[in-house]
Order: structure tokens, then C-alpha cells, then sequence
């Protein structure tokens, strides 16, 4: 079992990142198409996106951007048969890394409640009531990148 992030730097890691985030996103938790992409996918954007790898085969997606100075992590995904193995780990992680790169000291995200527990293990910390979401449960998570 091997495990590998990469920034995404070219058009076919782009494609494999969109497909993982339709099976997930669209087709799995039936967010509307129209806006799981938005301008921040735009090749030239400041967001910046990682594919994991399992086994060489595309497997996890996410994004981090800057947003007034803090790292913004999104579009966190595993493809449901890849879950249990620390991809989400991985991506959490690789994100983080990029966003200490761009000089950014703090990360927040938007989770989905029933990775609330996840991503407190990951030492981050919930600073909002549940909100919706594309009809799904949120909190937001903060965390201070050593």
C-alpha cells in the first residue's frame, strides 16, 4: 500500500482531481454539478490543488487558497472505496504543508459534521454552530500550522 500527494501541476492530475470530486461530491452526496466547480478551479487562480495517490491510481482530492491571510482548505475528498486508509490524512497534511509554503500560519475549513471528529484529531478546532451547506451539515474548524 503506498500513499502519495503531489500538488497538481498538470491538465491529466487536474482531470483525475475533477472526476474524484464528481463521484464524491455529485454523484455520491448529490451536490448540484453547476456548483461544485467554481472560479477558484481556474488554472492561474491562487488555489492551489493536491492529488493523492494509492497504489499510482488517483484516489483523494483537495484544494487550499488564501483568504485574507488564512489558509482556506476545501474540496477535501476520498473516493469511498479508499476510505479507512489515511488518504484523508494525507491530503490534510499536504495541504497544510502548501499553505506554510505560501507564508499562511493559520488553516480553516468547512467541514462536514460527520468529519467534525476527524479533522479534531488532526488538532483542529470547531469555532461555529452546524450551518448548511449545499443542504449538508458544516462546522467551521480552525488550526494554527506550526
Amino acid at each position: 500500500m503506498a500513499i502519495t500527494a503531489r500538488m497538481i501541476s498538470n491538465e491529466e492530475d487536474r482531470a483525475a482531481a475533477f472526476q474524484i470530486r464528481k463521484q464524491v461530491f455529485v454523484d455520491e452526496q448529490g451536490v448540484d454539478g453547476d456548483k461544485e466547480y467554481d472560479e477558484f478551479d481556474e488554472i492561474g487562480s491562487a488555489t492551489h490543488h493536491v492529488l493523492v495517490l494509492f497504489d499510482g491510481q488517483p484516489a483523494a482530492t483537495g484544494r487550499v487558497r488564501p483568504v485574507n491571510g488564512v489558509a482556506k482548505l476545501e474540496r477535501i475528498c476520498v473516493l469511498a472505496s479508499h476510505r479507512g486508509h489515511g488518504l484523508g490524512k494525507s491530503i490534510t497534511e499536504a495541504l497544510e504543508a502548501e499553505a506554510k509554503e505560501m507564508g499562511l500560519t493559520q488553516a480553516k475549513l468547512n467541514g462536514q459534521t460527520h468529519a467534525e471528529a476527524f479533522y479534531a484529531r488532526l488538532g483542529y478546532e470547531t469555532v461555529s454552530d452546524i450551518f448548511m451547506e449545499e443542504g449538508i451539515p458544516h462546522v467551521t474548524m480552525i488550526k494554527t500550522l506550526n
